[in-house]
């Protein structure tokens, strides 16, 4: 059984944990995003200083 993804309603970083963010702490997940932005290499990502993004992971384009 393929895992559940959730986003961050607070910073919209993408995981397969049921209560917590492991990029914020936040407990404010959801089921319901559109789009995902893949970050590796957040020093030199134009994309992720644009967004405010300061760690490798997946990212939420959308977060409901």
């Amino acid at each position: 059984m393929p895992a559940v993804l959730r986003a961050c309603r607070d910073c919209k970083f993408i995981t397969t944990s049921k209560d917590r963010c492991k990029n914020c702490g936040s407990t404010n997940l959801t089921q319901v995003f559109s789009g995902i932005i893949i970050v590796l290499d957040e020093e030199k990502s134009e994309i992720a200083r644009d967004l405010g993004i300061g760690k490798k992971g997946a990212y939420a384009i959308r977060v409901a």
